[in-house]
């Protein structure tokens, strides 16, 4: 009751969207200044509002957007001005004093939503539900989900080894601002595209 071609495909394609590598300074960017139980905690939150995020759409996703008037592009386009806000930040430096972020729960927004559950990994979680027309279809489909989730969580678990072996001068922040800012930029430019093809 597996079908192992749904689960890689499905496994491959979440890990190069949610992308757990470039994920890593993104989140230390981001929890930087924080007690490492908090950063640990707040590692799992992200994972466990990705996760929560990933599944209702998975199961609700084309009535909730149907119901709100939202397509895919705009869902695109407005997650991707998000993250651009939250990398000049990054870029700037206005996060590298802890005490202007600690209180913010950031494992909610950005990492949880839109840096993980993105437009992209709920589309193509949407799909793959949609495609899936059997128990092992759908077994394979939801182990890949768990199995993604579970990735990400060890990756910025053990993130935090990283920055106590290069003790982090801002660079990492720098650098996540510059991926992010990346990321958003695509994320915009992808969104406009499919609007385009659209009209």
């Amino acid at each position: 009751m597996f079908d192992v071609a749904v689960f890689g495909s499905l496994f491959l394609t979440l890990f190069v969207i949610m992308d757990p590598p470039g994920i890593t300074p993104i989140f230390l960017a981001l929890t930087a200044g924080r007690p490492a139980k908090a950063q640990r905690h707040m590692a799992f939150q992200a994972v466990c509002v990705a996760g929560g995020v990933i599944v209702v759409f998975g199961l609700l996703g084309h009535q909730i957007l149907d119901y709100l008037h939202v397509s895919i592009p705009a869902l695109m386009i407005a997650g991707g001005l998000l993250l651009l806000l939250i990398a000049l930040d990054l870029l700037t430096g206005k996060t590298d004093e802890p005490q202007q972020t600690k209180d913010v729960n950031v494992a909610l927004v950005p990492l949880g939503m839109p840096l993980l559950a993105g437009p992209g990994a709920i589309v193509s979680v949407i799909l793959a539900v949609e495609k899936a027309d059997s128990v092992a279809g759908q077994v394979s489909v939801w182990s890949a989900i768990l199995a993604i989730h579970v990735v990400l969580w060890l990756v910025m678990r053990y993130s935090l080894l990283i920055i106590r072996v290069i003790k982090d001068g801002g660079l990492v922040t720098r650098l996540a601002g510059m991926i992010l800012s990346a990321i958003a930029v695509q994320q915009i430019i992808n969104g406009v595209t499919q609007v385009i093809q659209g009209a």
